[in-house]
């Protein structure tokens, strides 16, 4: 049988949006931004904890796009998943599997600290190329080598315009207000807020004597008397952040704000934010947050949605636009 390779309808491009089960409630603000529908696919859980993805219908000829954060408690069965879903979708003849990534786990092993340790945020981007993955969207990664780790096209995305529009509707004032980056790996992206935010900078020194522990031992800047927000990519316990909290109102900071792209908040972190001397801690939705948290009397945790950035990076993907456009070609992080 004849056919025209160059006919409008064999050239035409088909997109698919699916989602794990690691984010839903982002992935359908993602859809509905996007102004589509998750289409579907079956993920079930087998009883030795084995994973099974099947897409509901035809993936052949489309780019698909899969939503789907690296955390949580099971983070290992979130990955997998994501893997499996990928290798389906391949094996399904998709034209290309796009990895929605809002937070990139393992990211915090990007290099060897020590002798004997693992590198596991390139483990993690060689496995997703092996998978199949074709490019990744994913935002705030811990640092920008991770990015050399891909032979793949990474689109990062920040959250930092967001933090910035979300200060300047309190009317802060910017003269005697500083953003405090807790440790040196983060001030260029303080450097960032603050320009935006129009105020000064100061840096953390810490050390850390084991994992998921920190000592604060100086602070560079001046923050006498100053409204601080103190800005990172991630909470996870909250030790290091309280631990630079503490030190701030040693100072004589005045009032602290806390913002931070990805909160994870393991074990006692919850905890740990509302007997902090702060006035709230603002997150993204990037992962997951229990709803009981947010709508707590007195929660000092508040959370901003990234659905509108994500969203418009995909659109900008599909379409082959640059994503850089959306921010500034200055802004790299």
């Amino acid at each position: 049988m004849n056919h025209d390779l160059n006919s409008p309808k064999t050239m035409e491009k088909r997109f698919q949006l699916f989602s794990g089960r690691s984010n839903p409630v982002l992935a359908q603000r993602i859809a509905t931004a996007l102004g589509v529908d998750l289409s579907g696919l079956t993920l079930e859980t087998f009883a030795n904890g084995e994973i099974y993805a099947r897409y509901d219908q035809t993936v052949r000829g489309t780019d698909v796009f899969f939503i789907q954060s690296i955390v949580g408690a099971n983070v290992n069965d979130m990955f997998m998943e994501l893997l499996i879903a990928c290798d389906a979708a391949k094996r399904g003849s998709c034209r290309s599997f796009c990895a929605v990534i809002p937070h990139y786990g393992y990211a915090r092993q990007d290099r060897k600290a020590a002798p004997r340790e693992p590198i596991t945020a390139r483990l993690v981007a060689n496995l997703l190329e092996t998978a199949g993955v074709d490019k990744v969207i994913t935002l705030d990664l811990h640092t920008n080598t991770i990015q050399g780790f891909f032979d793949k096209p990474v689109n990062q995305l920040t959250a930092l315009p967001l933090f910035a529009s979300y200060y300047r509707q309190m009317d802060l004032d910017p003269e005697t207000l500083c953003v405090v980056s807790p440790d040196v790996g983060r001030a260029k992206a303080a450097k960032k807020l603050s320009d935006m935010l129009g105020c000064s900078i100061a840096i953390a020194h810490k050390g850390r004597p084991k994992h998921n522990m920190a000592e604060v031992t100086g602070i560079i800047g001046e923050i006498n008397g100053k409204t601080c927000i103190v800005n990172d990519d991630m909470i996870d316990t909250g030790g290091t952040l309280v631990a630079g909290i503490k030190e701030l109102k040693k100072l004589g900071a005045g009032d602290i704000y806390v913002c931070s792209t990805h909160g994870i908040f393991s074990g006692p972190a919850i905890e740990r934010l509302q007997a902090a001397p702060i006035v709230e801690c603002v997150v993204t939705d990037a992962v997951p947050l229990d709803p009981a948290v947010l709508d707590a009397p007195d929660s000092k945790v508040k959370q901003i949605s990234v659905a509108e950035e994500f969203a418009e990076s995909i659109r900008r993907v599909y379409d082959e636009i640059p994503v850089s456009a959306m921010f500034g070609a200055d802004l790299n992080l």
